[in-house]
């Protein structure tokens, strides 16, 4: 169904956490690429989502963060703490770095974790075929690095693509209002068995950001009228010509928001989140940033969640 990707931030593991029962439920399986070096909040969200009935994929190669270079640490996680949990697959990542050998290893190191390949720049499809067959029923490919030829190879497996869109800009160039996806109407056309995206994070990685001059709320919403087209909201403070008072700047953004999601037209689903950043305005409270981004992050799971039930 839905498979949303997750670096392993703390902002982006809290938002698994507390997401863990509305993903179960809808059967969606987050896909967790552990970038920090403390695997404690990665843990409590994979038992959390254990506790609710859920399943995830947790990468045992990342590309990017602590773990990059060497994958010692998550080797100990998946085959000695997790090695009971059969809820819980190894993620290999196929990347134009990642040598054959690497490959091979890590499928056989991984046999007993329901192995998934995901592709993320691997030139060679026949070699994967080869070497993985029959130890892997599950390919994610990552859509901007897998043509549709390159897709074909796998078509005896489960398939899911994952489409990253979300634009990223500097937050006071961020239109008003633009298209995200329609990847949730459409992955069957494309001869997918399921979908995933970045959420209203993206898929380019970076550790943290410099000093906001402007701060923007991202909120996914699904226009009934153009074909259930997902649209991403941007609102943006007023202020932005110094990096200084970023509660009074998150403060322009919701009530922006609050307009928005008040107005007679929208649409925007009652979410827990939006439940949230009512109250967050009411109170004038401002949480700091990454928080903000961890409420968009379940206002998207949740939207997704009540289309599908819909």
């Amino acid at each position: 169904m839905y498979f949303p990707y997750f670096r392993g931030k703390t902002f982006e593991l809290i938002a698994i956490r507390e997401s863990a029962a509305v993903m179960a439920n809808a059967g969606f399986i987050p896909i967790i690429e552990p970038v920090k070096e403390n695997f404690n909040g990665l843990e409590r969200t994979l038992a959390e989502i254990s506790k609710n009935g859920g399943k995830a994929i947790v990468i045992v190669n990342p590309i990017y963060g602590d773990h990059a270079e060497n994958q010692a640490y998550i080797s100990q996680l998946m085959t000695e703490n997790l090695y009971e949990f059969d809820n819980i697959s190894a993620g290999i990542i196929a990347s134009a770095n990642t040598s054959p050998n690497t490959i091979s290893d890590l499928l056989q190191v991984y046999e007993q974790h329901n192995p998934v390949l995901i592709h993320y720049g691997f030139t060679d499809p026949k070699f994967l075929v080869s070497s993985s067959d029959k130890k892997v029923k599950h390919n994610i490919f990552i859509d901007q690095y897998c043509t549709r030829l390159y897709r074909k190879h796998f078509n005896q497996t489960e398939r899911t693509l994952v489409r990253d869109g979300f634009k990223k800009r500097k937050n006071s160039e961020y239109p008003a209002v633009e298209n995200f996806s329609e990847l949730h109407v459409t992955y069957q056309d494309e001869g997918m068995d399921s979908f995933g995206d970045f959420l209203i994070v993206g898929d380019e990685y970076s550790e943290g950001g410099g000093p906001a001059y402007a701060v923007a709320i991202h909120l996914t919403m699904i226009d009934s009228n153009k074909d259930d087209e997902m649209l991403v909201y941007h609102f943006v403070s007023t202020t932005n010509d110094t990096p200084t008072d970023p509660a009074g700047k998150f403060g322009q953004a919701l009530d922006k928001l609050i307009a928005e999601i008040n107005s007679q037209h929208s649409q925007f689903y009652e979410s827990s989140a939006i439940q949230i950043f009512r109250h967050l305005h009411s109170v004038g409270h401002f949480p700091g940033l990454a928080m903000v981004k961890k409420l968009s992050m379940q206002h998207h799971i949740e939207t997704l969640a009540n289309y599908f039930r819909d």
